[in-house]
């Protein structure tokens, strides 16, 4: 499988942005897309994720400023993030697990100004 994320981008606090994840190949062996993200120096976090069947999570950190969603007629799935923080800053990865391995996009760069 492979993952083209987009949209990221520079906003101030307070503001959204949606993060899109298109997935290419094998697009029947996925059980899971999700998106993590990562500051420079600390270790990836998890930040949401959705199952085939629709069933969707988001980290504690974001829950209630971020939703997670899929097109499947499009292969892509959305991270629509609203009432953005400085803390949120990071660079976005999105995920693909299938029933053979996990998969990542090249990542996207979100930075919130205060």
């Amino acid at each position: 499988v492979q993952l083209q994320a987009s949209g990221g981008g520079l906003v101030q606090a307070g503001g959204s942005l949606r993060l899109s994840c298109a997935a290419s190949g094998s697009i029947s062996s996925i059980v899971s897309m999700g998106w993590h993200r990562q500051i420079p120096g600390k270790q990836r976090e998890w930040v949401a994720s959705i199952g085939s069947g629709g069933t969707t999570s988001v980290a504690d950190s974001v829950k209630g400023r971020f939703t997670i969603s899929r097109d499947n007629a499009k292969n892509t799935v959305y991270l629509q993030m609203n009432n953005l923080k400085p803390e949120d800053t990071a660079i976005y990865y999105c995920n693909a697990i299938t029933i053979f391995s996990s998969s990542w996009g090249q990542g996207t760069q979100v930075t919130v100004s205060s």
